[in-house]
């Protein structure tokens, strides 16, 4: 592949510098769809059929049998949502608690210096607990190892010094050891310095007698009060265990400060982490290993079956999304000029959005759920208002002449990110409706436009093969990659922002790494070559899923490129497939008029 920076290819700043590091050479290429009027765009003809079936490697079976570990329980019906109304995250107590759990994770650790950071950060005077802290840990080896002078020196201290039953507990044990080992002597000189003035502080009445008793037995169990003793270590264990006891106690209230559990923050990450498997649509059927806590526990799951058909549109429906991260419903978008809403567990048409006067592109929705962006052949983004009984359009924004083929809402929400037939990306405020900024250097159509999670950056996938990357603050092309063979139908972020995922009419979607900017995948098998617009995205556990010219929805293998299923239903071109996390579901759109909704059922064969 041949690198070679471009005129608009300019670089902006640290972040998007490393986008700079290499360039990649752009050729233009003419499609007569962009010189034919936007609202006569060729409709799909009936399919042809892929027949070649999926991997049968040893790699692809290992993760068809991961998959197939799973049962479907359903969704809960009802559930506490993580809502801020749960606690107030300003309350000066909560504060108090999160930064005194994040201190003990860090003194556990052995983080101590940025503990101490954070000490002088806060203000919290917890120095002096932690101090003890560490005093305790000495003081419990010294005791387990009988290293009785350090003990002395430790008890010594404010710790133990005023504790004056644990001090007679202390000098109790000394002396035991003394008799057990037959130093008469010694036993004799300790008792009479250190026992006899905490005489009043023994726990049993004769206690004293029989420790003066002791010193002309035989063993320490003839003496009524130690016939239970448990020798050495096991009076030392004991021991330990008596001065955690009484430090507990004096922690629960000491200086306003309130006892914390040990091991509090992985506490609460594995209750988290067990209330998502438990109100996840799949649970695993043996102990799941968590390896990562930057995204929510998701089953890993291979659809084998539909879970139901959505059945309404009057024409091919280009689009399809869950609507927010819970995604309790689906829209979907369609050439019959219509947007619908669907209920995700029932299938039920929820809401019928009548407004454009052309199909529909794409559509795009806020995180929560509550407004949904439809990029549209009439040349506008209608932005709708989910929240009300009655969803309506809330707002229009024009701007694009002819076909806006996609539409996304930024990070934030305050901005949209547009696309169309007129080359150029333009970027919306949300609130004003007018175009704050608009990005040009494509030589034909901008297919699909998205910003990475970050938020300062569009990238944009175009008919003139090429993928560009934008700076958001400038509007520069920092980045053009022109790898593709045919025109560029999509292109999606993971969520961490280190891929990139491409499809185009060359037969081909592409898996790029994002900060050296090269291709690491290539996933084929699919079929896409004329069709407006074969689209792919992302799915979890390193799942890669999309449409296809042959009517099949086909799930990859990230790592391996490999096909691990082949999603049969549909009667027409497949034009998108989209995952959701939440409901563990996928959903699929067709030039036959229908979303078919897929899940896992293992009571159906899986190739393994």
């Amino acid at each position: 592949m041949e690198y070679r920076k471009t005129a608009s290819d300019v670089p902006i700043s640290d972040t998007t510098r490393q986008l700079s590091d290499l360039a990649i050479n752009v050729t233009e290429v003419s499609n007569d769809d962009d010189h034919a009027t936007p609202s006569t765009l060729e409709e799909p003809q009936s399919p042809l059929w892929n027949r070649s079936s999926v991997s049968h490697s040893s790699s692809a079976r290992r993760r068809r049998r991961m998959a197939a570990n799973t049962q479907q329980v359903g969704m809960h019906s009802s559930y506490i949502r993580p809502t801020e109304d749960i606690f107030n995250a300003n309350d000066p107590r909560i504060k108090e608690d999160i930064l005194g759990i994040i201190m003990q994770y860090l003194a556990d650790e052995g983080f101590h210096a940025s503990q101490a950071v954070l000490y002088d950060e806060t203000n919290v005077k917890w120095k002096e607990r932690e101090e003890r802290t560490i005093e305790v840990k000495r003081l419990r080896k010294a005791i387990l190892d009988g290293d009785w002078q350090e003990v002395e020196k430790l008890c010594s201290k404010p710790l133990v010094k005023n504790h004056r039953s644990f001090l007679y507990s202390v000098y109790k044990q000394q002396y035991l050891e003394y008799i057990e080992r037959r130093e008469i002597q010694k036993a004799f000189t300790f008792l009479n310095k250190r026992l006899k003035p905490l005489e009043h502080l023994q726990t049993k009445p004769n206690e004293f007698k029989d420790l003066c008793y002791l010193l002309t037995a035989k063993s320490i169990h003839e003496a009524p009060s130690f016939k239970n003793w448990e020798g050495i270590m096991g009076a030392r264990e004991i021991l330990v265990d008596q001065l955690q006891s009484m430090l507990d106690f004096e922690t629960a209230d000491r200086n306003g400060n309130r006892y914390m559990p040990p091991n509090r923050l992985l506490t609460l990450l594995r209750q988290a982490v067990a209330y998502q498997i438990e109100f996840s649509r799949y649970h695993p059927k043996v102990a799941p290993a968590v390896n990562s806590l930057l995204e929510n526990y998701s089953s890993f799951v291979i659809p084998n079956s539909t879970a139901r058909t959505l059945q309404g549109h009057r024409s091919n429906v280009k689009c399809v999304e869950f609507i927010g991260e819970e995604g309790q419903e689906i829209v979907s978008g369609s050439s019959d000029n219509t947007l619908r809403i669907w209920n995700t567990e029932t299938g039920d048409l929820g809401a019928l959005l009548e407004g454009h006067t052309s199909r529909i592109w794409d559509v795009s929705t806020t995180a929560k759920g509550e407004f949904v962006a439809s990029a549209s052949g009439d040349g506008t983004v209608k932005i709708w208002n989910l929240r009300d009984p009655r969803p309506h359009c809330a707002t229009t924004l024009n701007g694009h002449a002819g076909d806006v083929y996609s539409a996304r809402y930024h990070p934030s929400e305050a901005h949209i990110v547009t696309g169309g037939y007129d080359k150029t990306v333009r970027l919306y405020d949300v609130n004003t409706g007018l175009v704050v900024k608009t990005f040009t250097g494509h030589q034909l159509a901008v297919t699909k436009t998205i910003y990475n999670p970050l938020g300062n950056l569009v990238v944009s996938g175009s008919k003139d093969n090429t993928i560009k990357f934008w700076d958001i603050v400038s509007g520069l092309c920092i980045r053009t990659i022109s790898s593709h063979l045919g025109e560029v139908t999509s292109v999606e972020m993971n969520s961490s922002g280190t891929y990139l995922l491409s499809s185009s009419k060359d037969n081909s979607n592409r898996l790029w790494d994002v900060r050296m900017v090269r291709p690491i995948q290539k996933l084929k098998g699919h079929q896409n070559t004329s069709k407006n617009f074969i689209r792919s995205c992302f799915a979890d556990n390193n799942l890669i899923v999309g449409g296809s010219e042959d009517g099949n929805v086909y799930i990859w293998d990230q790592d391996t490129g490999e096909v691990l299923q082949k999603l049969r239903g549909h009667t027409g071109v497949v034009y998108e497939a989209a995952w959701n996390a939440k409901q563990g579901m996928l959903a699929s759109c067709s030039d036959d008029q229908t979303v078919r909704v897929w899940c896992y059922d293992e009571k159906l064969p899986m190739d393994l």
